[in-house]
């Protein structure tokens, strides 16, 4: 029985969810394949600094990229085998551009390396930080697709937290990963709720489930009557998309509504994906870095859509071959589900820690791309729910006017395509709004070097003005003493200068010396002429 009066949010779409197709079956465990490639740039924040190099061999779970400052996830080795490159690789990335990435050659062993972490009997004899610090040192993120580096979520003010929030919506269609998971995992994901508590000391734990996952919320339910954890109730919410979305979820289970721009830190909440949630209870219970996750490979384009467990860097045609592989036909291939999912290149990419999902799809269940100019029905602005403006927001992105599209809040757009799948001129709305915000990154960045550049030559030019200045003033000082000196002898008369009387004296010796001489001579001339007869 749920406690809270459920809220909820502006807009959202009620969809085919398309989820009996991959949960016919048990998630399935792969082993890893021949080749492993692991991407430096798997989180949000700065990439990941590799210690490993060309021909070292590593075991399973070793450390092989470190995190660059606060905001970075350490990356290790899926599996023991030998470093053969780290090069640019290509990444899952509409761009198709290369990514710097450590390739790995399994050794076929599948061993684990020595010296891990150790797992910890009784997570509560840790402090907050101690386990923060080993969550960090797991190389979590959130699994929910952001990828944010879950540590950063844990180091705040914990007397703020009113409300942990653990989202299992998994409202996009298609994708059963978190369901599936939820299913024979819960209790682990309930121990990581523990784990999160003593982390966090929030008054209430909300579990938000769609209610399209009937099994998933009776193990959720049951394991939390084992764990018998305080405060903490399985909320079940109208499916409905995206009440996946963070923003969203927190506003049907609070009624709180996170600001414009802001975090939900901000309103006293914190929230974490459940599959979040169970890398968290693997990695201290367990002693197990994140080294693999559940994926959903699914949709009209595979022979057999069901969940696999993988392991980090597979290539997606790998992932692809372990559920029976492509149907004839297939017309594309998604990271993500049909409303959020990236296009891929190829399936020759690897699979990176936020891939919740590999989605193949027929021209059959395609979105139209022949844009029509808009028709300003104002359908997009019903359904956002994020309360945006889509159709001003595409007008502002279409003409690059940047300011105006800050002004109307570009960057609370959660990218959820409710406004693309309703317009009726198929206009890519989210395309366009996706490549403003790149655009509008890439001048921060700009503007953010020539700021430095400008600051370093002020800097460089006040240098240079001080030292002139330096320099100016010593020689008037010393022109200054100079002066005075002079002045002072011309105050003292004739006052002895033992250095001119000493040059005045040899002088006098010289010239006493000279005149000697040239007397001497002249006798000597004088003699010369007497003696001559």
């Amino acid at each position: 029985m749920t406690l809270h009066k459920l809220g909820h949010f502006h807009g959202g779409l009620h969809l085919d969810d398309h989820k009996a197709e991959s949960t016919g079956q048990p998630i399935e465990p792969q082993p890893p394949g021949k080749e492993l490639v692991l991407p430096l740039r798997q989180h949000i924040g700065h990439d990941a600094e590799a210690v490993v190099k060309p021909g070292d061999r590593v075991g399973k779970g070793q450390l092989i990229a470190q995190p660059f400052g606060d905001i970075s996830a350490a990356i290790h080795a899926p599996t023991s085998g030998t470093v053969v490159a780290i090069e640019g690789r290509p990444f899952p990335h509409p761009s198709g551009l290369p990514v710097e990435s450590i390739v790995i050659a399994a050794d076929g062993e599948d061993r684990w390396a020595q010296g891990l972490p150790a797992p910890v009997a009784d997570f509560r004899n840790l402090s907050a930080p101690e386990l923060t610090q080993r969550i960090r040192e797991a190389g979590i993120v959130g699994l929910g697709g952001a990828a944010f580096p879950t540590d950063a979520k844990l180091r705040i003010d914990k007397n703020s937290i009113s409300t942990l929030v653990i989202n299992g919506a998994e409202c996009e269609p298609w994708i059963t990963c978190d369901d599936m998971l939820m299913r024979e995992q819960a209790s682990g994901i309930v121990s990581g709720i523990a784990i999160l508590q003593h982390i966090l000391r929030p008054m209430e734990t909300l579990i938000g489930i769609e209610d399209n996952k009937p099994e998933a919320i009776e193990a959720m339910r049951q394991a939390l009557a084992t764990a018998r954890l305080d405060n903490t109730e399985v909320v079940v919410i109208p499916t409905l998309y995206p009440s996946g979305g963070e923003k969203q979820l927190i506003k049907i289970l609070t009624g709180k509504e996170v600001p414009s721009g802001g975090l939900p830190l901000q309103i006293g909440v914190v929230c974490q994906n459940v599959g979040t949630t169970f890398a968290i209870f693997e990695a201290i219970v367990e002693g197990k870095p994140l080294i693999e996750r559940v994926v959903t490979v699914t949709g009209d384009g595979v022979q057999q859509p069901h969940n696999l467990r993988l392991r980090i860097g597979t290539p997606i045609s790998a992932a692809i071959a372990a559920a029976g592989g492509y149907v004839e036909g297939v017309a594309e291939l998604l990271i993500g589900g049909p409303m959020m999912g990236v296009a891929l290149p190829s399936d020759e990419v690897p699979l990176i820690k936020s891939a919740n999902c590999i989605l193949a799809s027929t021209p059959a269940n395609l979105r139209r791309h022949d844009a029509h100019p808009c028709i300003r029905c104002g359908e997009c602005a019903t359904v956002c729910p994020a309360q945006l403006l889509p159709q001003q927001l595409y007008w502002y992105a279409r003409a690059k006017d940047h300011d105006k599209a800050e002004d109307h809040h570009l960057f609370d757009c959660i990218e959820c395509g409710c406004c693309d799948y309703v317009c009726p001129s198929h206009i890519p709305l989210v395309q366009y709004y996706r490549h403003a915000k790149g655009e509008i990154r890439h001048l921060r960045k700009e503007k953010e070097k020539a700021d430095r550049a400008r600051i370093r030559h002020q800097l460089r030019e006040e240098r240079l003005a001080r030292e002139k200045a330096e320099r100016a003033a010593r020689l008037a000082a010393k022109k200054a003493a100079l002066e005075k000196k002079k002045a002072a002898k011309q105050d003292a008369g004739d006052t002895p200068d033992p250095k001119k009387d000493a040059i005045a004296a040899a002088l006098e010796r010289a010239k006493a010396r000279k005149a000697a001489l040239q007397q001497e001579k002249a006798g000597k001339t004088a003699q010369e002429s007497n003696e001559s007869p």
